[in-house]
């Protein structure tokens, strides 16, 4: 099969949307994985081990980063078409009302079950829900305590929202002529070794410097480490979003990325298991960060050629999933929690009850949105976009409305 031409600028970004469907699915995985795994996490399984931090490290290092680069995308999209008051209108509502609505319904059996399995609560959840909603700072557990209400997994709509807003304020500053401008430097500048090598280097010396000292909190407010990758990789996909030649050096290059990606995921496994990997200052620990930097770059690489190369493609599964998935990505860490705390005391096998909670939390995620999709009151709260008049179609509105839709 030939290479693919490059796209003219009329032409829909589908690949985008295929790529934001499979990075949730692959985060209700990796959620469910943090279960079992070693890693700290709201609710923890009996068996919960080393055995499955491999499986982790394949999707740790760049799932979050990868979401960060394409609602980037997304919202580079809809700013070239929309005035700037009304994308900030527009961005405000699909990301402010799903997370305040979040912090108040969604998350709190999160918190509930949490408190009941590491604290010993005993409360009933209407006893809990109150104190929630008084942030009551008391359920602690040793020197950590709960900060409540919490927002939990959704701390990316936090952090998509404020970068949103930075967004918006660079491209007013610097004019829309002077941030395509930008953008199409940017993308003559990452071709070929410099499409790895700069971005690998600068990921791993802010893991090296800030990871330290700031770690990594999801709390917004001096979490530095995280801004410091997931914003610059944000405002890099808006830079580079209408630069179709920059999407095809990713597809001529996608094998490449692919084999530096499993080679790192391969020796980092090796380096978690030497003493030292999380020491400050220990070469251990460098050699660390910049393993992993390379494999969270070069995975990311490697999905949008591949992305590129084979799912630039429409259909009505995308129509259907794209429209769908922010909706999942709301409430399904709840479902996880939930349904993996009232697993618990059927004791299944770990592999079928992962499997078992896996399938459970699609299908209530999918349920969830088929009942709130016809109400238009309900709509907004659970981040799923209102109902179209009727469709539209054309050149000219067709790429805004795709690649906006990666951004919900």
């Amino acid at each position: 099969m030939a290479e693919q031409e490059d796209a003219p600028v009329t032409q829909r970004l589908y690949f985008l949307d295929w790529i934001r469907i499979g990075a949730f699915c692959v985060l209700i995985c990796f959620h469910t994985g943090l279960y079992y795994g070693p890693w700290e996490w709201h609710v923890k399984s009996a068996h919960a081990g080393a055995a499955i931090e491999p499986l982790l490290l394949l999707t740790s290092p760049w799932r979050m980063s990868l979401l960060f680069l394409v609602s980037g995308a997304a919202s580079g999209l809809l700013l070239a078409r929309a005035p700037d008051g009304r994308f900030l209108r527009e961005r405000s509502t699909r990301l402010l009302v799903p997370l305040v609505f979040g912090m108040l319904v969604i998350v709190p059996p999160q918190s509930f079950c949490e408190v009941a399995q590491k604290m010993d609560y005993q409360g009933s959840y209407a006893q809990f829900l109150q104190r929630y909603l008084s942030a009551d700072m008391n359920f602690c557990s040793g020197a950590h305590c709960l900060v409540l209400p919490a927002w939990n997994h959704l701390w990316f709509v936090a952090y998509l929202w404020v970068y949103t807003l930075v967004l918006s304020s660079i491209v007013a500053m610097a004019g829309r002529k002077r941030f395509a401008g930008a953008g199409q430097w940017l993308a003559g500048l990452l071709t070929g070794w410099r499409a790895v090598v700069p971005p690998v280097i600068f990921l791993a010396a802010a893991r090296a410097a800030l990871s330290p000292i700031f770690g990594d909190t999801h709390a917004l407010l001096g979490d530095w480490y995280n801004h410091a990758v997931y914003f610059p990789l944000f405002l890099a996909g808006a830079l580079v979003a209408r630069q179709h030649g920059f999407w095809r050096e990713l597809s001529r290059l996608r094998f490449m990325t692919l084999g530096l990606a499993l080679a790192s995921w391969a020796l980092l496994v090796c380096l978690y298991a030497v003493p030292g990997y999380e020491q400050p200052g220990d070469p251990v620990a460098l050699a660390t960060a910049c393993v992993r930097s390379t494999q969270q770059w070069c995975a990311i690489l490697a999905v949008c050629g591949f992305g590129y190369r084979h799912l630039n493609v429409d259909g009505r599964a995308r129509r259907y999933l794209a429209g769908t998935v922010f909706c999942v990505y709301i409430v399904h860490q709840t479902l996880i929690v939930v349904v993996a705390s009232a697993l618990e005391p059927l004791h299944i096998a770990p592999f079928t009850e992962a499997v078992v909670i896996v399938i459970l939390t699609f299908a209530g995620s999918f349920a969830i949105f088929e009942v709130v999709k016809p109400l238009a009151v309900l709509r907004p709260l659970f981040g799923i976009a209102p109902a179209l008049v009727a469709p539209t179609c054309g050149a000219r509105d067709a790429e805004p409305r795709a690649a906006g839709g990666v951004a919900k």
